[in-house]
This record gives structure tokens, C-alpha cells and sequence, in this order.
């Protein structure tokens, strides 16, 4: 296809799309999204300066935002490294805490709530540790942790909390074994000047909701599944994580044990897109 022959197709394309938004239609039809798809003008770049007004660039189609709602900080990536249990290196990438976050937990909405008088937080988040602050124990195979262990008793209801810039509902990605009995679930979230994509992983489940399955939407407070301690016998506890889908990534057709790798997806410190109590 000819430059000239690109740049058409794509503006005939958002002018659709943008026409679809306005008349309350679903925004990309199938003819819209294969012409995005297959048009190499439609980079990111240029796709968030053709976007139309109200509207942000996601996965290769312009995506409306909701009038009156901002974005978050664009979460930087670090790099950091520890040493496995066999006592070789492991460098990776992860999101600390942003500075202006609170650090303490409690200040925040949890799929869980605290247990009066007990630590909600079993294990925090700690990959933005130096290794030797690293989380480690004779009865755990991994090194660090990228999520929270979040306390509370055998069969509590695990819900959603949506994330912090969270465009539209949450979808259920997977359910099945990945940390024990596991749900996870993919978000839309508004980061600088584009949509972000993260999954959550909701581990060591008693078992899932009654009648969960892959590609369903899920509002604020649908119920997820309930704490138990598969895959961490004797352990009960929620192990929550939130990781952000790396760029070019179909997250989709990942397979379930690809989507806890550092390759494919980043461990962020949860407290940098979770609630604040009270929100």
C-alpha cells in the first residue's frame, strides 16, 4: 500500500471510529479494526496525535475517555536483582512506589478486608529491595515477592476494587492454576497520555466465583472467588499481584504461566494504582 493510500485508510478509519463514539455505537467495527491493524502509519505515536479529541490510542484503535477524568503518573520502570536459590543472579524490571504514595497499606481499598487485630499484610511487595532484603524461607521456592499475601480467614469473599484511572470494566483473563486455585483479571488504565493494560493475579484461592469464566466483565465489587491455601498448604492467605502488560504484548494469548514473566509482563509495587481508602 502506497503512503498516500495509508494515510486515507487510516483517517477514513478514526473519522468511523469517532462518528461510531458519537452515536453511542460500539467504537470499532470489524472493517475499522482490520484497517488499523493493517495500516504500519498507525504507530502509537501517530495514532495518539490522529486520535480525536476525548479519546486515547489502545492497542491500535482510539479508545473514548470519560469527560471530566484524568489520567495517573506514567509508572517508570527500574531494574533491579537478586539471587536465586541457587545463588545465581536474576535481573528483571519492576514498578516501585512512587514517592508520593502512602506507604502504609491500610491506607488502601484490598480485594480483602483487614482481620481486627491481625497484619492484613502477610508479605509485601519487595522486588524494589536490595537482595538481601528480599523475602526468603525454607518453604518458598521464589525469591522476593511482586505481590501482597493479604491475611484473612479460610472462605472470605475475594472482590474486585477497580484500579486507581480504570477505563471501563475489568475482565476475567484467566481462571485455573497459576499461583494454586487462580483468578486473574485484566484492566484498562489511563497512564500519562495513553491506556495501560495490567492483570491482577488473585492466588491460592479456596476456588473461583460460581460460574467464572474467561471473558467475562466484571464491575466494581464482583465477587471473585474465596481465600484458601491451595498451592500453599496450611498458608491461608490472598496473594494479590499486579503486573503491567509490556508494550506489543497480546496478553490475551499468553499462556497461564507466561503471565507472571518478566518478559511478558511487569511486577508493580500495588500501592501505586490501588485505591486509597475512602475513594
Amino acid at each position: 500500500m502506497q503512503p498516500l493510500t495509508q494515510a486515507t485508510a487510516l483517517i477514513a478509519a478514526l473519522v468511523a471510529l469517532s462518528q461510531a463514539a458519537e452515536r453511542g455505537r460500539p467504537l470499532v467495527g470489524p472493517a475499522a479494526a482490520r484497517t488499523l491493524a493493517a495500516t504500519p502509519a498507525a504507530s502509537a505515536a501517530s495514532l495518539a496525535a490522529a486520535c480525536p479529541d476525548g479519546t486515547l490510542p489502545d492497542q491500535g484503535v482510539c479508545i473514548p475517555v470519560p469527560e471530566g477524568s484524568a489520567g495517573g503518573a506514567e509508572l517508570a520502570a527500574e531494574e533491579n536483582a537478586h539471587r536465586d536459590r541457587s545463588g545465581a543472579w536474576r535481573f528483571y524490571e519492576q514498578i516501585p512506589r512512587r514517592p508520593e504514595r502512602p506507604a502504609d497499606y491500610r491506607r488502601y481499598r484490598w480485594p480483602v478486608p483487614p482481620l481486627p487485630g491481625q497484619n492484613l499484610v502477610v508479605s509485601g511487595y519487595d522486588l524494589d529491595r536490595p537482595d538481601v532484603q528480599q523475602r526468603r524461607g525454607a518453604h518458598i521456592k521464589a525469591v522476593g515477592h511482586g505481590g501482597l499475601d493479604l491475611g484473612q480467614r479460610r472462605g472470605a469473599e475475594v472482590r474486585l476494587v477497580n484500579l486507581e484511572h480504570q477505563t471501563g470494566d475489568a475482565e476475567v483473563l484467566f481462571v485455573g492454576e497459576v499461583f494454586g486455585n487462580s483468578v486473574v483479571t485484566r484492566h484498562s488504565v489511563r497512564e500519562g497520555d495513553r491506556l495501560r493494560e495490567y492483570v491482577i493475579v488473585y492466588g491460592h484461592l479456596e476456588g473461583p466465583a460460581p460460574g467464572l469464566s474467561r471473558g467475562v466483565n466484571l464491575r466494581e465489587g464482583s465477587l471473585l472467588g474465596f481465600v484458601g491455601d491451595s498451592g500453599s498448604p496450611g498458608d491461608v492467605h490472598l496473594h494479590f499481584e499486579v503486573r503491567r502488560v509490556r508494550d506489543g504484548i497480546n496478553v490475551a494469548s499468553l499462556a497461564p504461566g507466561e503471565l507472571t514473566k518478566n518478559a511478558r509482563t511487569v511486577a508493580c509495587d500495588p500501592r501505586n494504582v490501588m485505591p486509597l481508602a475512602g475513594q
